[in-house]
């Protein structure tokens, strides 16, 4: 018993001595390597519980005796499964993380770094699934019932599979269409989209949803299915570069040429415009007013929105201070009365009034849209 004990605490504390050790050195090396950080930001704790249950097999297989040793080796070598399990998972994360902080989003044109954070986001999570899965399946496979129901289970896994299937179709749908979406670059961390009649930015991207940040910071929740079926718009699919319109209904008297030339001042005034594009059309002239569009164009879709209302503000204030009666009016035009006379009739025979009867041509046409089973009436 004392032997067992001494087994025991020697084979500890050289365990987390060499632990200790090895997380020492590899934190001073992460102060000038990201990867080494990382390995001693996330792989310290599972390191140290697979070492102390190393040392406590190793203690249990040479010094403990009974029949209890079984048991405590059975109970030691699931926990080594579940400790290596998470060491994989973590070390996996690690070098996820290096490689995403070799790839940088900060930059003006981020549409390849975004994939590839996209894609490497949701390998990650699909890894540390995977792992899950196996660390759990070789778990059951210590036990000798388990192995022996999966002999039996293995003669129907088509029926059990089929049922699986129809049981998490739409879960399995939408994992699919994760990574689906992942790998065809339709959608990507950071992107401007509208979807739902909502305008904002995809904040996170998993294997079942997508989280879409909106403009007023409320978060849209989506399967990632939707992406797949329903048609959405992406302003960032490859470039950030976006023109937008501006419209006003004016009056008839607007001076067009006068009003370009003020946008074009207005735009080059301001830091919002890339210089791109900048044009002003009279797009429809109906009724009481006429339809002005400005086009202008912007860097990305926060700085288009500012400078739409830029524009839109800054040309209303020189319409009111310069140009007042090209702002909308509604004409009201007192008609001469007819001074108590008669309406004048049409002279006998006159057909410039009818269209239906009157005239031969009216004749022909009243028999044409009357059918003929319908009897032409007299006149």
């Amino acid at each position: 018993m004392v032997a067992a004990v001494i087994t025991f605490t020697g084979s500890l504390l050289v365990a987390l001595l060499a632990v200790t050790l090895v997380h020492r050195v590899v934190r001073r090396i992460g102060r000038r390597s990201a990867l080494f950080a990382g390995l001693a930001r996330h792989a310290y704790r599972p390191a140290l519980v697979m070492a102390v249950l190393v040392a406590v097999q190793f203690s249990l297989g040479v010094a403990a005796r009974g029949e209890w040793r079984p048991v405590a080796l059975h109970v030691t070598g699931i926990a080594l499964i579940l400790a290596g399990a998470w060491l994989l998972a973590a070390l996996l994360v690690v070098i996820e993380d290096a490689t995403l902080a070799r790839i940088r989003v900060d930059v003006s044109d981020n549409r390849h770094a975004r994939r590839v954070h996209t894609q490497i986001t949701l390998v990650r999570r699909v890894t540390v699934v995977v792992v899950s899965v196996l660390a759990a399946a070789a778990v059951l496979m210590t036990f000798p019932s388990a192995r022996a129901a999966g002999t039996s289970l293995l003669a129907s896994a088509g029926v059990i599979g089929a049922i699986a299937a129809l049981a998490a179709q739409s879960l399995l749908g939408n994992v699919f269409a994760g990574v689906q979406i992942a790998f065809s670059d339709a959608l990507r961390l950071d992107d401007v989209v509208v979807v739902e009649n909502q305008w904002g930015r995809i904040e996170d991207i998993t294997l079942t949803y997508v989280v879409v940040h909106l403009w007023d910071d409320r978060r849209l929740i989506l399967p990632t299915a939707y992406f797949l079926k329903t048609p959405f718009e992406n302003w960032t699919r490859t470039q950030s570069a976006l023109l937008g319109t501006v419209e006003m209904d004016l009056d008839w008297t607007v001076p067009v040429e006068e009003l370009r030339q003020e946008l074009r001042h207005a735009l080059e005034a301001s830091d919002l415009w890339d210089g791109r594009v900048c044009v002003l059309q009279v797009t429809d002239a109906v009724g009481s007013f006429v339809r002005v569009r400005a086009l202008v164009s912007a860097s990305d879709a926060g700085r288009l929105w500012d400078l739409r209302c830029v524009a839109r503000e800054h040309l209303v204030g020189w319409l009111r201070a310069r140009h007042p009666g090209a702002l909308p009016q509604v004409r009201v035009r007192d008609l001469p009365r007819a001074n108590g006379q008669a309406p004048v009739q049409p002279a006998n025979g006159s057909s410039d009034n009818r269209v239906f009867g009157e005239s031969a041509d009216g004749e022909e046409r009243v028999q044409a849209f009357s059918g003929p089973d319908q009897p032409v009436q007299p006149r």
